[in-house]
C-alpha cells in the first residue's frame, strides 16, 4: 500500500474518534454544569484543558460560558480541533482513499459529515444539546459498524484500527488526567462528594460508569476506577485494551508485509510500561506523572508508524 493512502486511512479514523471524544467531553460538562452550578465555569475550562486548546480558545473568547465553551468545540471552523472541522478532515481523508474504502464505510463517513454539518449549521440550543452531542456518537459508531461489517481484515483494515486507538489512548489518559488531577480543587477534597463526582464525570465520559458499577456495585473509589481505566483488558476505552489493539494490529503489518519495524518493538515497551505495575505503585509515584508520560509515548508511537509506513510518501 502507498505510504499516503495508510495515513490517509490512519488519519480519517483518528479524526472520527475525535469527533466522538469531544462529544462525550460535552456531555459530561454538560451534566455536572446543570447538577452543580457553582462549578460549572470550572468544568468547562477543564473540557478546554483537556483537548489541550487553552490558548487558541482564549485567543476568541474571555470567559470559560457554556454557550462559548460548546460553539467552540462543535462548530468553530477556524478551530481544527472542532467536531465540524474534523468530520469535514475525515470526510477529505475518505475521498483521498476512496479505492481503499467499500462502498459502505465511504458513504457512512460522507452521511455523518453532511447531517453534522446541517446539523451545526447554526449555534446548538441548550434544549437540543444531548440530541446533537447524541447524533455525533452515532454517526461516528455507524462508520465503525460499516468497517466491521464489509471491510477485509487486510493492511488497510488495521491502518484504519491502528488510527481509532491511537487517538482512543490519548483521549483516556488526558480525560483520567485533567478531569480529577486539575479540576479537583484540592486533595483535601479527596474522598468527599465533589471527589466522588469527578470520578463519575470520569466514568461517564469514556461510557464506562455501567460496567464499573457491574463490577465494584456502587462503590466508588480513586484506586480502583484509575485501576479499572489504566489495566482491565475488557473495557473498550482503557489503556490496557488500546495498547492490546494497538500491538495486535501492528503485528498484523509485520506479518502481512514481512517485517517488523520499530513501531512494533516500541509499541510493546508502551505497553509493558503500563501494566508493569500496578495501581497502588502508580498512585504512590504519581498519577499525573505516569498520564503525562503515557501520553508522550503514545506520540512518540503514532510518529514512530508515520515513519515506518512512510504516511508522507
Amino acid at each position: 500500500m502507498l505510504g499516503r493512502t495508510a495515513g490517509g486511512l490512519f488519519w480519517m479514523f483518528r479524526y472520527l474518534e475525535r469527533t466522538e471524544t469531544v462529544a462525550r467531553l460535552i456531555d459530561a460538562g454538560f451534566r455536572i454544569a446543570l447538577t452543580r452550578s457553582d462549578v460549572a465555569e470550572q468544568e468547562w475550562a477543564s473540557i478546554i484543558r483537556t483537548v489541550d486548546a487553552e490558548e487558541k480558545f482564549l485567543a476568541r473568547h474571555e470567559a470559560y460560558s457554556a454557550k462559548a465553551v460548546i460553539d467552540f468545540l462543535l462548530r468553530d471552523r477556524s478551530y481544527p480541533g472542532s467536531v465540524l472541522s474534523m468530520a469535514e478532515a475525515a470526510r477529505t481523508n475518505a475521498r483521498e482513499v476512496r479505492t481503499a474504502l467499500t462502498r459502505e464505510v465511504f458513504e457512512a463517513t460522507n452521511e455523518s459529515y453532511l447531517t453534522l454539518k446541517d446539523a451545526l449549521a447554526r449555534p446548538v440550543a441548550e434544549r437540543d444539546l444531548p440530541t446533537t452531542l447524541n447524533t455525533i456518537r452515532q454517526l461516528s459508531g455507524l462508520v465503525r459498524g460499516a468497517l466491521h461489517g464489509t471491510m477485509m481484515r487486510n493492511d488497510i483494515y488495521n491502518f484504519a484500527r491502528l488510527g481509532t486507538y491511537i487517538e482512543r489512548a490519548d483521549s483516556t489518559a488526558r480525560i483520567l488526567d485533567v478531569k480529577y488531577y486539575v479540576l479537583l480543587p484540592s486533595l483535601a477534597h479527596v474522598g468527599a462528594a465533589i471527589d466522588n463526582v469527578q470520578w463519575e464525570m470520569i466514568l461517564r465520559a469514556v461510557s464506562a460508569l455501567q460496567a464499573y458499577r457491574w463490577l465494584n456495585k456502587e462503590r466508588v473509589s480513586a484506586n480502583g476506577i484509575s485501576s479499572f481505566l489504566l489495566h482491565d483488558r475488557q473495557l473498550p476505552r482503557s489503556l490496557a485494551f488500546c495498547c492490546d489493539a494497538i500491538v495486535e494490529n501492528l503485528d498484523h503489518l509485520a506479518k502481512d508485509y514481512g517485517h517488523p519495524g520499530p513501531a512494533q518493538e516500541l509499541a510493546a515497551s508502551h505497553r509493558e510500561r503500563l501494566m508493569n505495575r500496578d495501581i497502588e505503585t502508580i498512585i504512590d509515584d504519581g498519577l499525573h506523572q505516569t498520564l503525562e508520560d503515557f501520553i508522550t509515548s503514545n506520540n512518540m508511537l503514532s510518529r514512530q508508524i508515520e515513519r515506518d509506513y512512510r504516511f508522507f510518501e
